[in-house]
């Protein structure tokens, strides 16, 4: 496929000039304009460049507040609040993520609860953020209901993510984020972008008939991963970043996007904890049990979450990245 070469910096400057133009504030398109390029560097594709496109739909369909200040508040000793005002969860997340370290080091544990932001990326960069201050993350949003529960073939839940960071003594830290879908929504997208067909147990069609066509899937239901068990923490996810925090459920949040076709808008749990108030001066010791763990994976030719994602960062931070033509062209089009 032919593409476009450019640099980290290239791209950050274009991602970000694109959300200015769209009407983003400066303080958004920056934390927005970071994850994108995350995603493209680390060879996301589906969350990489190509969600600057779903971003500015948002912005242009009313779904984003684009200048919304995103307002921190602390309920509890351990708890922190982010009211994001309609705005994009990067800057909430941002705007919370001192105090939330700052708690967990204080307590132990500490809770971020992210209410009223607009989703489009992944989890990764937020308890990756985490785990590079030495805590241990995990963090849970629920989207839109595009997703059946086993059984089902309407949707009820959202992708929902579930993402968790470990800080290890050497080396970036054990990092995984996925969806309870099957795979992310944008995997879909960007299959019916391509005009390619998908696996039989990725979705189904309006008709909750098992289908290989990506559109058909968007326009009827996903399936949870690993049946009745990927179903159960799509719940969870449900429950601990909606009604937990005071936020939409993924129907909810449906609901009220009325058919513009816009981002999820809700909420995001984000938990942090200090492995030095467990462990105190034996720190060291049971980091090197977990890394005893990690060797016995790797040692039989295993890989660990996250190890493409990191080789493909070292591999882009020396020779930037190549954009599709088509989705370089997508984005050039857009206005900004």
């Amino acid at each position: 496929m032919s593409g476009v070469a450019m640099t980290l910096d290239e791209l950050r400057t274009l991602a970000r000039a694109k959300l200015l133009g769209a009407g983003l504030a400066p303080a958004h398109a920056e934390a927005v304009a970071e994850t994108m390029v995350a995603g493209e560097r680390d060879g996301c594709a589906s969350h990489g460049i190509y969600r600057l496109l779903v971003a500015v739909a948002s912005i242009n369909k009313g779904v984003v507040v684009p200048d919304a200040v995103a307002v921190l508040s602390h309920p509890a000793r351990a708890l922190v609040r982010v009211e994001g005002g309609g705005g994009f969860a990067q800057l909430a997340f941002q705007t919370g993520k001192p105090a939330l370290i700052e708690k967990a080091r204080a307590n132990g544990i500490a809770a971020l609860a992210l209410n009223n932001v607009v989703h489009f990326a992944a989890l990764w960069p937020e308890v990756e953020e985490l785990a590079d201050e030495g805590l241990v993350a995990l963090a849970f949003t629920p989207s839109h209901a595009w997703v059946a529960p086993s059984g089902g073939a309407e949707p009820v839940f959202g992708t929902n993510p579930i993402a968790f960071g470990w800080p290890r003594p050497d080396g970036p830290p054990f990092v995984f984020d996925f969806a309870t879908s099957m795979v992310a929504r944008g995997e879909i997208e960007l299959h019916r972008r391509a005009g390619k067909a998908v696996p039989d147990d990725w979705g189904v069609d309006a008709d909750g008939r098992p289908t290989t066509d990506p559109a058909a899937i968007l326009s009827g239901a996903m399936r949870t991963f690993g049946g009745h068990k990927g179903s159960a923490l799509a719940a969870m996810v449900e429950l601990l970043a909606g009604p937990l925090i005071g936020d939409m459920t993924s129907r909810e949040s449906i609901d009220r996007d009325a058919g513009r076709g816009g981002s999820p808008l809700g909420g995001e749990l984000i938990i942090a904890i200090d492995p030095k108030g467990f462990l105190g001066d034996l720190l060291p010791e049971h980091q090197a049990r977990a890394e005893a763990m990690f060797d016995a994976i790797t040692g039989q030719g295993a890989r660990l979450p996250s190890s493409r994602r990191y080789a493909a960062r070292a591999k882009s931070l020396a020779d930037g990245v190549v954009i599709p033509a088509d989705l370089h062209r997508d984005v050039m089009a857009l206005q900004g």
